[in-house]
């Protein structure tokens, strides 16, 4: 009887897991991975010029945090690693029509944001900081002190920063730039009170540009993990990004990766003509 009943539920699972094991195969079918394999190519977007993450070097070349990340994945797969460099407020409708294969660029991860697309683990966690203009000096010591409609506050359109000043600083005169570097110049030339951004670039623009004319306030006052983003519905492709991260961060190439691009500011006279 054990033998029969046995037999009877061997027969009912393989009937009931059939048509769900054919999907499991058809959905990975489907995969980005499937067509990176076979294309031989891993398309990755990105826009260049946020500090240190992507940029563009004097000969016309990408550097930067990301960007060795992205190689490296590309590597790991075994195919050639192929830029993508896309406008910010185009990036996300880009990846989800196929422009490219995989978004590394300083994403941060946001609710709105993960409605349309996927992320995987975050590979670093940064935050929003301040970059004051130095008329405000030991009188503005946090993003509170310039919730106020007489303070110009600068930031790039689209991001998380712009994002926090609207939530965080609503009172305060909000001006968005196309271009990041131009909302800190805003600061450094006395046009704003403020600029609101991540915090490596803070410190950053700070030390290439904004010494003796600026303060920086580098205590992030938000939350912002950052990851790699695909398209909806392919857990394959997920699970190999996440593995992948696990990997690149605990065999040496990711900390040397940070005290390069992050710790060290020698990349900066690759940018400079």
């Amino acid at each position: 009887m054990k033998k029969v009943l046995i037999s009877l539920f061997a027969v009912c699972f393989i009937l009931i897991s059939a048509p769900v094991f054919a999907d499991d195969i058809n959905l990975a079918k489907t995969s980005t991975i499937e067509s990176i394999v076979k294309s031989g190519q891993l398309r990755v977007g990105f826009e260049s010029g946020y500090l240190p993450f992507e940029m563009t070097n004097t000969k016309g070349k990408y550097i930067g945090f990301d960007i060795d990340m992205g190689k490296a994945l590309a590597k790991a797969m075994g195919v050639k690693w192929v830029p993508v460099n896309t406008a910010w407020d185009g990036i996300i409708p880009a990846l989800v029509t196929d422009k490219f294969d995989v978004l590394i660029s300083g994403m941060t991860v946001t609710q709105e944001r993960n409605l349309a697309i996927n992320f995987s683990a975050p590979y670093i966690v940064i935050g929003q900081a301040i970059l004051l203009n130095k008329k405000h000096a030991g009188k503005v010591l946090s993003y509170k002190d310039l919730n106020d409609p007489k303070f110009i506050i600068t930031s790039k359109l689209g991001t998380t920063g712009e994002q926090a000043v609207k939530r965080m600083i609503p009172k305060a005169t909000y001006k968005s730039f196309e271009v990041e570097t131009e909302a800190v110049m805003e600061v450094i030339q006395g046009n704003a009170d403020a600029t609101v951004y991540d915090l490596p670039l803070i410190e950053i623009m700070q030390n290439a540009h904004g010494k003796g004319k600026t303060v920086a306030l580098t205590e992030p006052f938000t939350f912002e993990p950052l990851a790699m983003a695909i398209r909806k519905g392919d857990p394959d492709f997920l699970n190999y990004l996440n593995n992948f991260l696990r990997q690149y961060k605990n065999d040496g190439r990711y900390e040397r990766a940070y005290a390069k691009w992050i710790q060290s500011d020698k990349w900066q006279a690759d940018l400079k003509k």
